[in-house]
């Protein structure tokens, strides 16, 4: 017996209204939640075509073969930075004319260890044991409206593909539950004499996977409470008349733990090494996660908070550093200081659904862009009214933090009219020998990293 998929209706709707004019194939990306029954579809977006692709792709008689797998992960790289904890890439979808062929599931078989391969790389965690490792390929007709379903072992790149169920499910994700929370983090890199020659990007993931290990380890507080692993996340919750557990606040709220090694059993040997500098990254981030309502435990729960916590932070990082060079910006290396904004979470609400997508916006860039970002990525329309800015920012205040010292660093000077929720902020300290503590404004809650070196 293979996998069942309950899938929102909506996703069969868009992948019914997909026109090929004219186009051989078009692949894309399947969007949802695993769990140890069954999986949740609830979203579907095609990937964008390349200009040269879209012209070269209108005849007829191309091939799978012609397929760009380069351009298909990319997209499912920017994407995965789109989803909230408990969300995945599930899988890939082909939509032709034509019925189930050996060359369709080749080329699906193919793009779907493509796409995880290429996600997997960029996590700072991983899939445990008994976590479901089967990804989900579609290949659907449009002409005869068949849809043909199969699954992979990613473990196993050999594995053959294995029969599976897809069922509709009208209003899937309109009652999942939603975990948020606010992790205040301090992460200290020492730069050894031989790393302090690595890229800035290397040594900040250095420390971002040192940091990873604590936040697994860490205690998570559901509403203020230790809960057992293995309890319903739902206990406790009132029933209705007719016997269905309506949740009283779809929202819990999530508060982090870190653990002190202070266990005996624990030992630890001190390392002495001659330093050059050190990277900092201090600050409060916003994380969401969404689980589905169908008896889900706490474990489930507690695991997508975490990968939420872990994804945003490594990914504003990722997406500084692209800035950085897709604008030329080159490190300093005679400068005292130097500061750069992190990007902040923007989230937007899927239609009938309680979960909310995520992008992350700088301080130049208009609602506009996101907007845009958001309907190229995703292929779904949404409003600029929708957008929820998790982590508001005085745009004013950090662009002049950039340049001097003193405007971050001196709280006797006039301060903002209008309040700042979090700060985000990149920030690179040289000349080892006058490291000093430096005073962030209270109302600046945000990221900064600071980087020494001779």
């Amino acid at each position: 017996m293979g996998r069942t998929y309950i899938v929102e209706e909506t996703v069969g709707q868009y992948l019914s209204n997909i026109s090929l004019q004219g186009k051989a194939f078009v692949s894309g990306l399947l969007i949802g939640q695993c769990s140890s029954q069954k999986d949740y579809v609830i979203l579907a977006t095609r990937t964008p075509p390349k200009e040269e692709q879209d012209e070269s792709s209108k005849h007829s008689k191309a091939k799978l073969d012609n397929l760009d797998e380069e351009w298909a992960t990319e997209h499912a790289n920017q994407v995965s930075r789109m989803l909230p904890g408990g969300l995945l890439v599930l899988g890939v979808f082909i939509i032709t004319t034509l019925e189930m062929g050996n060359e369709f599931q080749n080329t699906l078989h193919r793009l779907v260890f493509a796409v995880e391969k290429s996600m997997n790389k960029k996590r700072l965690w991983n899939f445990t044991d008994e976590e479901v490792s089967e990804r989900v390929t579609l290949h659907f007709c449009s002409s005869t409206k068949k849809i043909f379903c199969r699954t992979y072992d990613i473990h196993n790149p050999k594995s053959s593909a294995k029969p599976a169920d897809w069922k509709y499910q009208n209003g899937l994700s309109a009652s999942w539950l939603s975990l948020e929370c606010t992790v205040y983090i301090n992460i200290h890199v020492p730069l050894s004499t031989t790393s302090v020659s690595y890229t800035l990007e290397k040594n900040t993931k250095n420390g971002l996977i040192h940091w990873a290990k604590q936040i697994e380890n860490s205690i998570y507080l559901i509403n203020g409470q230790v809960k057992d692993e293995d309890c319903d996340l739902l206990e406790g919750q009132k029933k209705s008349s007719r016997g269905n557990t309506q949740a009283i606040n779809h929202s819990f709220d999530v508060r982090v733990l870190t653990q002190l090694l202070l266990n005996s059993d624990h030992r630890s040997t001190a390392t002495v090494q001659i330093c050059s500098g050190s990277v900092n990254l201090k600050g409060a981030v916003k994380c969401r996660a969404y689980i589905h309502s169908n008896k889900p435990k706490v474990k489930d729960a507690v695991q997508a908070m975490k990968r939420d916590i872990l994804n945003t932070v490594a990914d504003r990082c990722e997406i500084l550093f692209e800035d950085l060079l897709l604008n030329e910006i080159p490190e300093k290396k005679d400068s005292e200081k130097e500061f750069h904004i992190l990007p902040h979470r923007v989230f937007v609400p899927i239609p009938g659904s309680t979960v909310m997508l995520c992008d992350y916006k700088f301080g130049d860039e208009s609602a506009e862009e996101i907007r845009d970002h958001f309907i190229e990525m995703l292929d779904h329309m949404i409003q600029i009214e929708d957008l929820e800015i998790a982590e508001e920012i005085n745009t004013a205040c950090v662009s002049s933090s950039m340049n001097t010292e003193a405007s971050l660093d001196n709280t006797d000077d006039e301060p903002s009219k209008q309040p700042i929720k979090t700060t985000i902020v990149f920030k690179i300290q040289q000349n080892i020998g006058v490291i000093a503590a430096f005073a962030v404004a209270a109302l600046a809650a945000g990221i900064s990293f600071h980087y020494f070196s001779d």
